[in-house]
Formats: structure tokens, sequence, C-alpha cells
């Protein structure tokens, strides 16, 4: 009887139901779109942070920056051999540690040993300049005065001044200074960033996060090899394949893997072995960055306080701080998404809610003689509310279904048009650079590194599953003010309802 009944009654009021249903549906798809794209921003927010640190890294710990030293110059020092004819090509490669800052290797084994560390591994990042080209040396031609051959023995004092004259010219003298013609330099300057390795432990630390696509990776073996893998597009830069060959400060380096980032472009262009590295940037035993992989992700912030408070002059650096230097469009659009949008979608759904309840209620109004007369055939009060209600339940559902539809339509269309949003990593203002990984952490570059990410809008089950609570709430409370109306009706209103 009851579902009959409750056919019949959708049936009869179709406007009225598809009003209330299409309310609920807009704040419902609202609701999934804004989820939908705040977890598309935590994603993107993960790939950059993922970019720096590497897969499971959850922190990482570098030297405490100091003040320069009076009189000392951060600057390239290049020396070349001025005389050198035009022929000689000049090149010299300067290679210095990141940020100019290295722990000792030994620190690794001590941030290890700290109470919540699962592992850690040291990586040193390296800076290299190489300066190449060709100097061209300029012609000395003197020029000769008119008076050159009535100079005198005592003429030298009149030379004398005569040199200091503009153009190097001679009043009286036998000769004028002479006059440098021609000459110059050309050179090429390219910069580039290599990471030093653990070789036996490369799951964390600067090459989890690249894929070799093209090669391979390093072995346990290769140490104190000469072997080098490069990013994709560093490679693609410079025309490197497997089995190519380059030079480092004089050092052979044979190209053994190209490896391409999980998630965004790569900071560092070439990896080899640590100790290789260390060899080139003159830092026998020493690291810029350690990695560490907590036992908890959970416990990360007492970890930090752990290896601070034990380990002195030094910087520790969770995925949180970090997260604080990203700024640009993606950090602008995040922050709508959690803040604005979420309470926009929290707005609608409520208005929706109010909106169905106050349709509700006033179908019951105009269903006084039914409700009336049904009472006075014997239905107790609480079937004319669960008839209410169940009413406005389908409906809910029906609201729910169409949400559904259009909130996963919207999402996708997000993810089909990837808007591109940037990230750029600025400096944090202080220690020693936050990440500190390869390549230069935001903390360690003097400007700042942009990287691009398409946006997304995965819609997750537990997204649904709130779209159909929503839908069931929205038509019970709808349901429980139309009830509570129609259980207040007595059967003397469908009496004085009939003209």
């Amino acid at each position: 009887m009851f579902g009959i009944y409750l056919k019949r009654e959708l049936g009869r009021r179709k406007k009225a139901a598809l009003v209330i249903a299409l309310g609920l549906a807009l704040g419902i798809a609202l609701v999934i779109t804004v989820n939908s794209v705040s977890a598309g921003m935590t994603q993107a927010q993960d790939k950059v942070l993922k970019s720096l640190y590497g897969l499971g890294t959850d922190m990482t710990v570098t030297k405490a920056r100091t003040a320069p030293t009076s009189g000392s110059s951060g600057g390239p020092n290049f020396k070349f051999d001025a005389k050198s004819s035009s022929s000689s090509t000049q090149s010299s490669d300067r290679v210095q540690t990141q940020g100019g800052q290295a722990l000792k290797s030994s620190l690794v084994t001590k941030v290890a040993g700290q109470k919540g560390v699962e592992s850690a591994v040291g990586a040193l990042s390296l800076n290299v300049t190489k300066v190449d080209g060709s100097f061209t040396q300029g012609k000395a031609k003197s020029s000769t005065s008119s008076s050159g051959s009535s100079g005198s023995s005592g003429s030298s004092g009149s030379n004398s001044g005569g040199q200091g004259q503009p153009g190097g010219g001679s009043s009286s003298g036998s000769g004028g200074a002479p006059q440098v013609q021609g000459g110059g330099a050309n050179f090429n300057v390219n910069s580039y960033s290599v990471a030093g390795v653990d070789v036996a432990h490369q799951g964390l630390g600067p090459l989890s996060t690249m894929k070799v696509t093209s090669g391979k990776t390093f072995t346990t073996a290769q140490t104190g090899a000469k072997v080098a893998v490069v990013s994709k597009s560093y490679a693609k830069e410079k025309k490197y394949k497997v089995g190519s060959t380059f030079k480092i400060s004089g050092t052979t380096f044979t190209v053994i893997g190209i490896a391409t980032p999980d998630s965004s472009e790569s900071d560092t262009d070439v990896f080899v072995p640590l100790k290789v590295a260390q060899t080139l940037g003159d830092a026998k035993n020493q690291v810029t960055t350690i990695y560490v992989k907590a036992t908890d992700s959970k416990q990360i912030s007492t970890v930090k306080k752990e290896i601070t408070a034990n380990i002195s002059g030094t910087t520790v650096t969770t995925s949180a701080d970090l997260a604080s230097t990203v700024s640009g469009s993606l950090s602008t659009a995040s922050s709508l998404a959690t803040s604005v949008g979420k309470w926009l979608s929290i707005a609608v759904l409520a208005a929706a809610f109010l909106v169905a309840a106050l349709l509700t209620s006033s179908a019951v109004s105009r269903r006084v003689r039914e409700f009336g007369t049904l009472k006075a055939l014997g239905w107790p009060s609480r079937n004319v509310t669960r008839q209410v209600v169940g009413e406005s339940i389908v409906n809910g559902l029906i609201g729910g279904a169409l949400g559904i539809a259009l909130g996963v339509g919207a999402a996708y269309a997000v993810t089909a048009i990837s808007p591109k949003l940037t990230a750029q990593l600025g400096s944090s203002g202080g220690g020693g650079g936050v990440g500190g990984g390869p390549g230069g952490g935001p903390g360690q570059q003097a400007s700042q590194n942009t990287l691009e990410i398409a946006l997304s809008a995965p819609v997750s089950l537990t997204t649904i599953a709130l779209a159909v609570g929503l839908a069931v709430a929205g038509g019970l409370i709808a349901g429980a003010m139309g009830g509570w109306r129609a259980s207040r009706m007595r059967p003397a209103d469908a009496l004085r309802s009939v003209s």
C-alpha cells in the first residue's frame, strides 16, 4: 500500500519533485566538484614536494647557513693564460658544493641512529660552471709625430709628461705611445647541477624521484666508477645518449642511463656516484644533504625535534616547512579551493536543503484535504509522516543521482582541460635552505625555481559516498519538516477545506 501510494503521489507531482531534486543536485554537484579539485590541488602539491625530496623522504638535514667571512667571495674565479694565441681554446670547470655548505659524512650514521628514524642517506650537491672559448690578441701600433726627427736627448722630461696625455700621444718625443688595436675574447658559459648519489641506497635520496627510461642505473659495485645518469631534459639539450662521454674538470664520464622525473621537471642534470662527486668537489667525506625517513609518518615533528636537539649546527626541514615556501598560481588556487570553495559549497548546500524543506512544507499545506481525509479513514499520524518523509527521501535520492552525474562530469571536464598551474619554490628566508636537495633547494637558490603542474580533479569513492549521504540527509530534512506539519493536521481541517 505504501509503495503504491508513494509512486502515485510522486507521479502526480512531477514538477514539484523535479524542482526539489534539482535544487539538491546543484548543491551536491558543487560539493563533489570542490572536493575533487581540492584533491587535485593536494596531488599537485605532493608532486612539487616529491620533486625536491624523493619518494619515502620525510625530512632533510642540511648545514645551518653561516654568515660569510669578511673578504670572502663566492663568485666564480677562472684563471686563463692570457698570452695564448687565438688558435688555442681555453676551457675551465669550476666545481663547488651547493651553497658552499657541507656536513661530515659521519653525521649520516648519527642521524640514522636517532629515535624515530628508520633510515638516512647522504647526498652531495654540486654546481659546475664550465667556461670555454678563446682569446684574440690585439696588435700594438705606434704613431710617429711630425716633429719626431727633431727630438733631443734632453726631452725625456717632456716625453714623460706627454705620455700622460689622452691617447698616449707625445708632442715632442720621437714616437707616440703604442696603441693596441683589435683583440678580445669569446667565451661560452655553461652551468649545470651534479648530484652525488649513494649507489648502495638509491631508494632514498635524489635519484628516488627519477625513473631510468633508457640504459640502466648504478650498481653497488660502481662506487668509484666514472659513470653518470643524466636527466632526460639535459640529455636532450646536450644530445647525450647512452654511451656518450663528457668531461668534468678533466675527468671523463660515460652516460649509462637517461632518467625521467616521476612527478615534475628535475632540478638535477647529472647524477654520479657519491665518492666520485666528493672527489670532484674537493669534499672528501662530506655531504650537503641527509635524506631521512621516519619510522612513523605521524611522528615527523617529534623526530625533527630529536634531530635538532641532538645534532647542532644543522637545519631540519620537513614537507610541511617546504610547503610554506611554495607560491604561484598553485598556491593561490589551493587556498581558494580549501577556503572560499568549501565555504561556498557549504552555503549553497545549506540553501538547497532549506529550499527543499520549504517546498516540501508548502506542498504539504496544499494537501490538507488529502491528509485530513486519510486521518479520518483511520491513518495514524506516523503513517502520514512516513508518507511525506518517504516522498522526500526519493526526491533526495533523485537529486543525489543528478548531482553525482553533474559533479563527476564537471570533475572530468577539469581533468580533460588540465589547466596549467605554476609553483614557485622560493627561499624560506633562513637556515641552510629548505629541502636542500640536489639542484638547489628553494632556500639555496638565489632565484626562484618555477615548476608547471597540470591540474586534475580525481573523484574518489569517499566523495561519492559523501554525495549519497548528503542526498539522503537533504531528503530527511525536507521530509522531517513536511512530516511534522502533516502530523499536526486533524480530520476537521479536511472538512473546512471543502468549499
